[in-house]
């Protein structure tokens, strides 16, 4: 098999910045083409795949630099703040309604179509960082869920302290896309940045669909860990409620 000539300068780059810390910058292409003996146009490319796979940030006007590492984010049955407790998360809401569910929303809750549904369109932050562009539907009277959620931030502590609604199981399909240009510009980042894409239905312990909801993660800044049982060594981590 023919190896493209950009992927083993991509490894070469690979191997430069391994040790690096994050924030350190790179040589210019110039310096970097003249180093592995290639053409910029050779490098360019190779440092644009390191940029999409989250190993490199690139900053206009100044330089290429070694990215911080991504944030590991371990799906449970809690929220955004909640899994990455100790970080210093945020959600900013861009849009929450009460409107009639339509056809695949009605599907995914179980509900009939025109039922009442509440939809929370928000934007989760790490420091001032848009990392996801999450969309949630609810079914059931939740009244004064604005102010609710406001109040407490995370939607299912919201759920669980304002209203009583305590997830018993969630399935998460997990699957990549493209970042459209309305989604770049939510998460101010360059449109066909790879994104997974997360579609979330949850359950109450009666087996009654409370949440359909679908995030949008930034694939340079996300890793997701999948864990069955406790790892050796580590605590149990508590479920919510």
């Amino acid at each position: 098999m023919r190896v493209p000539k950009y992927y083993t300068q991509k490894v070469r780059i690979q191997e430069l910045i391994r040790d690096a810390a994050p924030g350190t910058m790179l040589p210019t292409e110039r310096e970097l083409a003249e180093r592995f003996d290639t053409s910029r146009t050779t490098v360019r490319q190779a440092l644009a795949e390191l940029v999409a796979e989250g190993r490199l940030d690139r900053v206009q006007g100044r330089g290429t630099f070694v990215a911080p590492p991504k944030i590991v984010h371990l799906r449970q049955l809690t929220s955004f703040s909640e899994d990455l407790a100790g970080l210093a998360t945020r959600s900013d809401v861009l849009a929450l309604s009460e409107e009639e569910a339509d056809a695949a929303v009605a599907a995914h809750l179980r509900v009939e179509p025109g039922a009442a549904v509440h939809r929370v369109e928000r934007v989760r932050r790490v420091g001032d960082e848009p990392l996801a562009h999450e969309t949630a539907f609810l079914r059931g009277p939740l009244p004064d869920l604005a102010s609710e959620l406001a109040a407490r931030g995370s939607l299912y502590r919201t759920l669980r302290e304002a209203y009583g609604i305590v997830p018993a199981g969630v399935q998460d399909d997990v699957e990549t896309a493209l970042a459209s240009p309305d989604e770049a510009r939510v998460l101010e980042t360059d449109v066909g940045l790879p994104l997974l894409l997360v579609h979330r239905t949850a359950w109450d312990a009666a087996g009654t669909i409370v949440e359909w909801t679908r995030s949008a993660f930034r694939g340079d800044r996300f890793r997701f860990r999948a864990r069955a049982g406790e790892a050796p060594g580590e605590p149990r981590v508590p479920s919510p409620g």
